[in-house]
């Protein structure tokens, strides 16, 4: 990826506007129940304070409807970015506003700023030009750090980059990690190149799946989605979740994967969804009325971890059945074991990929954990990011 990076350009005595990624889970009494996205910013934000720069912090967090409402403000986020650097950080209690402006305007070295939720202003969403114009009029330097948001159009990814004219746009190292990963894995993979797609529909995967079969050495198909495949084959499926309306398509795909793609052999049902539903494992296709589907059998697990165990390069998106719920969470584990025991290059999918490593302990036994569901699937489909391409090249 040759895009310039944070590292590549002097911020001494400058102002860096950062794009960031901290749509943190809140609970009811707004504190961060999960502050990964605020730490996996932390080195971008360290290199711009310890050579002597001042970075302005803007990101957006959960939906709020383009107005400002107390339950999504940054105001937590900011608080916890303070305790993890163990210094002040200044808040604006809005956007583009005479506090953001009059706060950005009077920012010395080594100073941050987090300025308030950017969807809380229409042009956010709209890509607005007049407001990425005042945005931008606020730095000398702009980085986006934030992959989880790199397939998205939105002004503070698009219209702001467009709107610094000739300063100097850079890629934070979080996205630089990103990009490296996924898309190299894609244009050069190490081969047998292996690709696990699991969730719940075939129509959020369909043009990765199209994409990855025409790259990839193995395709491995788990979660609900599979059921959607088992039907298009003439098989029983109960009560288990399917998607009526893509089965031509499923057919398609079938017959463009042919070897290539690999189906569950077995099933885990339950006669309900819950823990405790009385129990079964089937063949695949052979799921009885007032049976549900609810993770791949053992005998696919076993089948899909050899094939794992042979790789090279591995991507993971999306669990093998519903891993938050025990029993039903042994396909997955089966599957993140294996990875995190081959010797590939392996990739986790953010979402509940990266969710279920997490939770199972394996993450730091993987290569790299996407920190961007959406964008890591739009990459792997060979979607480009306009977000991206705008930043200076090395």
């Amino acid at each position: 990826m040759a895009k310039k990076s944070i590292q590549d350009v002097d911020v001494q005595g400058k102002k860096v506007l950062m794009r960031v990624d901290f749509n943190v889970p809140l609970d009811e009494n707004q504190a961060v129940t999960d502050d990964r996205r605020v730490r996996m910013a932390l080195p971008s934000i360290n290199s711009v304070l310890n050579r002597g720069g001042s970075l302005i912090l803007m990101s957006h967090l959960g939906r709020p409807k383009d107005a400002p409402d107390p339950k999504f403000s940054m105001k937590p986020a900011a608080d916890k970015l303070a305790e993890l650097l163990g210094k002040e950080v200044i808040f604006a209690t809005d956007v583009v506003g005479d506090d953001a402006r009059q706060k950005a305007s009077s920012l010395k070295p080594g100073q941050v700023l987090v300025i308030e939720n950017l969807r809380f202003h229409p042009g956010e969403k709209k890509g607005d030009a007049q407001f990425a114009a005042t945005l931008a009029g606020m730095a000398d330097i702009y980085c986006n750090d934030a992959f989880g948001t790199c397939h998205r159009r939105d002004a503070s990814m698009v219209a702001v980059p467009k709107a610094m004219g000739s300063k100097p746009k850079v890629v934070g190292f979080l996205v630089a990690k990103e990009i490296q990963y996924l898309s190299d894995a894609i244009a050069e993979p190490q081969r047998p190149f292996v690709a696990i797609l699991g969730g719940a529909k075939v129509s959020d995967k369909i043009p990765v799946i199209k994409n990855l079969l025409g790259i990839c050495d193995k395709v491995l198909i788990g979660g609900a989605m599979a059921y959607t495949f088992s039907l298009a084959q003439g098989g029983q499926v109960g009560d288990s979740l399917v998607e009526k309306d893509k089965l031509e398509l499923a057919k398609e795909l079938l017959a463009a994967g042919g070897d290539k793609l690999m189906l569950p052999v077995d099933t885990h049902c339950g006669d309900a969804f819950q823990a405790d539903a009385k129990k079964q494992v089937v063949d695949a296709g052979k799921i009885p009325d007032g049976w549900q589907g609810l993770d791949i059998g053992p005998r696919t697990a076993g089948q899909y971890a050899e094939v794992v165990r042979g790789a090279k390069t591995v991507v993971w998106n999306g669990p093998m059945g519903v891993f938050e719920m025990p029993p039903f969470d042994e396909g997955t584990k089966a599957v993140a074991k294996a990875i995190a025991e081959s010797r590939s290059t392996s990739i986790i999918g953010g979402g509940d990929s990266a969710a279920a490593i997490q939770q199972l302990g394996f993450a730091d036994q993987v290569s790299h954990v996407s920190t961007g569901g959406g964008a890591s699937l739009a990459m792997l489909e060979g979607q480009k990011f306009e977000a991206v391409e705008l930043l200076d090249d090395k």
